[in-house]
């Protein structure tokens, strides 16, 4: 396969901490040496005249058919829905991001896009998916998730996901912002409910994920054996200590909240939903401080595709997470080594080392110093 050799750049180690000036061999889609003095005479040349090279950035949380707009359609035809999906990978690939985890789609088509992509069919960022989010009767999400009531049901919910090809099951272990009609505290699929979804994903190999925002919803799915939170508004110091103990995942989407709240009714979202995000915006940013504070690990992912929160805006999260109060060097591990980690993919991606992919993403200025 053929070799490129990317020459005088600024290489962002995120495993080491640090950024040193050096060369990046890649042999074929992987990277086969990095370092001052790598050189292939056989190799294609690309000057990247002292840029800096991330690892390809991971958006932890996106919904890939979800257009931005101030008020969801739910009903969107299939056709606007896919021909938009199409354009919103685009604009993570050229906004850096190389790997996306789809938190609930509509009807499995982001399943086909995986396959399309997998395929060379078009241009997008790797992909995990979860297939519908799966909730009880009227709960959070219900106009486009697979309600189910009580364990016998939720496991059967979760059977049809990973039939369908999920990586993930994600379970709404409380209400939320985008559904009116339900609070973001209140709790939703019962502990009982949520593990037997969750024994099902584990069982093949699968992980699961939560949307859980208000504390009781979060303890259930906690207790219940969930792999990530998802948003968490309210967590305290037993909610730390189990996911440290259990590692478990925070993947805060602080871009979710941070758009609603700037954006307000004035740009056209539903007053239900401003008021739900002004009623729990301070509570989730202290959240997230005292989760760092804690030691949890910490995940990119901005909720891409809720109102005004686009696709192409992943590393604005991290700068919401800068001003929260996280240390640079965190900020870039959690969108793309520990992110990786997250996803169990971090023996072959996430980090610029010889061996793993060449998923590379190249930046103007050093993230260090902006």
């Amino acid at each position: 396969m053929a070799k490129t050799l990317f020459t005088n750049a600024k290489i962002v180690d995120v495993v080491n901490k640090q950024v040193f000036e050096g060369n990046i061999l890649v042999d074929g889609e992987i990277i086969a040496a990095v370092g001052a003095d790598v050189a292939d005479a056989e190799a294609v040349v690309v000057d990247l005249a002292g840029k800096a090279v991330m690892p390809g950035l991971f958006n932890g949380h996106i919904h890939i058919s979800e257009d931005a707009s101030g008020a969801p359609d739910y009903y969107k035809d299939p056709y606007n829905l896919t021909i938009n999906s199409v354009n919103f990978l685009r604009q993570h690939v050229e906004s850096g991001v190389t790997f996306i985890r789809d938190m609930g789609g509509r009807e499995f088509m982001e399943m086909k896009l995986r396959k399309a992509a997998k395929e060379g069919r078009l241009l997008a960022p790797e992909m995990q998916v979860s297939g519908k989010c799966v909730c009880m009767t009227g709960g959070h999400g219900w106009p486009v998730s697979r309600e189910a009531d009580g364990p016998d049901e939720c496991r059967k919910a979760a059977r049809e996901q990973l039939k369908a090809g999920a990586d993930w099951v994600k379970l709404m272990a409380t209400g939320g912002v985008m559904t009116n009609g339900n609070e973001p505290g209140a709790p939703q699929l019962t502990e009982e409910e949520m593990r037997a979804a969750i024994e099902e994903a584990h069982k093949v190999g699968a992980r699961t994920a939560t949307h859980a925002q208000g504390m009781t919803g979060i303890k259930n799915a906690l207790r219940a054996g969930i792999d990530t939170i998802e948003h968490g508004f309210y967590m305290d110091d037993w909610c730390f200590d189990w996911m440290k103990e259990h590692n478990v995942y925070y993947v805060p989407t602080l871009a979710a909240m941070y758009w609603i709240k700037v954006t307000g009714v004035e740009g056209g979202i539903p007053d239900y939903m401003v008021r739900k995000v002004n009623g729990a915006f301070e509570a989730h940013l202290n959240t997230f401080r005292n989760a760092y504070k804690a030691g949890v690990k910490i995940v990119v992912g901005t909720d891409a595709g809720t109102p005004f929160n686009p696709h192409d805006k992943t590393a604005y999260e991290m700068i919401l997470m800068r001003n929260a109060g996280m240390e640079v060097w965190d900020a870039l591990r959690a969108g793309t080594i520990l992110a990786a980690e997250m996803c169990l993919v971090e023996k072959t991606h996430g980090s610029i080392e010889v061996g793993k992919r060449a998923n590379l993403a190249v930046f103007k200025e050093n993230p260090l110093e902006n």
